[in-house]
């Protein structure tokens, strides 16, 4: 499995060095670029943008980030690269391959901060402007991002608490699917500040869902006085449906993050409330950004965090939000 995991990483830093997993305008915009008002695109230098997330596999939260994230480069005149590592120290050789590139920019999450902030750090020395997105805010500027875009995790967390105790819940299990990611560890850190009640936290392997859905069904299962389900990722959420059903619960789930799939659960009641921190949003601002830093010096929010959540969205909100989720962009 580490082997296998380590080659598909060296795959991937493999393929950001020959400009594979990109996009942008087409050659035709890049042949004949068009005025910023045309709607066509723009007419600023060729740009190469570079996003390293710490994605698992088949996570629908990043192809919404890239959904975003191409829509600014094709407007934008840049080639944008994507790569992922979930281990630490694999999102940090993907970051290596950029600089070597010698990259116009990068977008990085800082989920695992300590096995990634040195070769940021070293991006940023080669005068490589770095954004970072989602994960690790409170490490932006110790590593000398222009900025960060995303939610505040905490924040983010303690508006669960509350609703969750406007629901009347008393007990819940906040489910972590990702150990050692620093904001899935905030988010369950702001429930248990605000929740009423009582919170305990479940750590899965979020790349297995079988097993992920098997760990939540035994938790549920062992204490049938569970009345909440807090997952931190629109797949787990699908996770702990099917394990309340298994396991004739009657916990509400409840979920982080949005898709196509949690508010089709939302319509159906199996899932309560998500906290949409707009995924989309990120990856367009991030790329847009570095974009607007490059060509006009700009900085958005003056380096303070920008952020894009948390909203809380429950099943009134389903008839507006189905097209948008429908075509992969919230």
């Amino acid at each position: 499995m580490r082997t296998t995991r380590t080659a598909a990483v060296l795959l991937a830093a493999l393929a950001l060095a020959v400009a594979g997993c990109s996009t942008s305008g087409g050659k035709k915009s890049e042949d004949k670029p068009a005025g910023p008002g045309s709607g066509k695109g723009v007419t600023t230098p060729r740009l190469k943008i570079a996003m390293v997330s710490h994605s698992g596999q088949g996570d629908t939260f990043w192809d919404i980030v890239q959904s975003g994230a191409k829509q600014a480069a094709a407007k934008d005149n840049v080639q944008f690269l994507y790569s992922a590592g979930e281990q630490g120290n694999e999102q940090a050789q993907l970051v290596q391959a950029a600089i070597d590139q010698k990259v116009d920019g990068i977008v990085v999450t800082l989920a695992k901060p300590d096995a990634v902030k040195a070769v940021v750090k070293k991006a940023v020395r080669a005068g490589i402007p770095v954004v970072t997105i989602n994960s690790g805010g409170q490490y932006s500027k110790e590593v000398g991002a222009l900025g960060h875009i995303g939610q505040d995790e905490s924040v983010a967390g303690e508006a669960v608490g509350e609703q969750l105790n406007a629901r009347g819940r008393k007990k819940a299990v906040c489910v972590i699917h990702e150990q050692g990611n620093v904001s899935l560890e905030d988010r369950c850190a702001g429930v248990k500040k605000t929740f009423k009640g009582t919170v305990e936290n479940l750590n899965v392997d979020g790349t297995n869902t079988p097993a992920t859905t098997s760990s939540i069904e035994a938790k549920l299962q062992a204490g049938q006085d569970i009345d909440a389900v807090v997952t931190l990722g629109a797949p787990i959420a699908d996770a702990a449906v099917k394990a309340k059903k298994d396991a004739g619960s009657k916990a509400e789930i409840d979920t982080f993050d949005l898709n196509a799939a949690v508010v089709k659960s939302l319509k159906a009641k199996d899932v309560g409330f998500a906290v949409d921190q707009q995924p989309y949003l990120q990856g367009y601002l991030a790329v847009d950004e570095l974009w607007l830093y490059k060509t006009n010096l700009n900085v958005l929010g003056g380096g303070k965090p920008v952020l894009t959540g948390p909203a809380i969205v429950t099943g009134k909100d389903v008839p507006a939000l189905e097209k948008y989720t429908a075509r992969g962009t919230r």
